[in-house]
């Protein structure tokens, strides 16, 4: 008899877990998921990767680097935060501020372009990504280095891996 009432119960609690099992939600970071992956830019040392993955529900991580005489030379390491609703960018710049990380703050937020902010950093006081198309970015560092207004660019492109 109980083995019966087993059989009759089985089903209906896989169902019941089935039904209540949810992947984890990474809403507190998903207007950067088009970021996630590998990109390169070639610029005038050579080619510099930046690759991002996701980290937690409220995380994601990224590194830049290049490569050198077969050696991984890391640039920035780089923290994508959703705290309290708020998305910031970190990086942790390799001879820059002791390596010591800096929190930039978002100031625009939509589907296809991240700007975060720090109005009291040195340089860069602004870091955009832009995503031209799926494939494709534009990440831009600006504000005022010694009284100047300054800008630079660096194109990206999705490596296919």
């Amino acid at each position: 008899m109980l083995h019966a009432k087993m059989k009759t119960l089985f089903p209906i609690v896989v169902l019941i877990v089935l039904c209540s099992w949810q992947q984890p939600s990474d809403s507190g970071v998903q207007p950067a998921n088009w970021l996630r992956g590998s990109w390169v830019y070639h610029g005038a040392r050579g080619p510099v990767y930046e690759c991002w993955t996701r980290v937690s529900d409220t995380g994601l991580s990224g590194k830049s680097f290049m490569l050198k005489s077969g050696d991984t030379v890391v640039l920035e390491s780089i923290y994508l935060l959703s705290e309290q609703g708020t998305l910031y960018y970190i990086p942790a710049v390799t001879r820059q501020n002791r390596g010591l990380p800096v929190r930039f703050t978002a100031k625009a937020v939509s589907p296809g372009k991240l700007v975060f902010e720090n109005p009291a950093h040195d340089f860069p006081q602004c870091i955009s990504y832009t995503l031209i198309t799926p494939d494709s970015l534009l990440a831009e560092i600006s504000g005022t280095r010694n009284g100047t207004a300054q800008r630079k660019l660096f194109p990206m492109k999705r490596v296919q891996e």
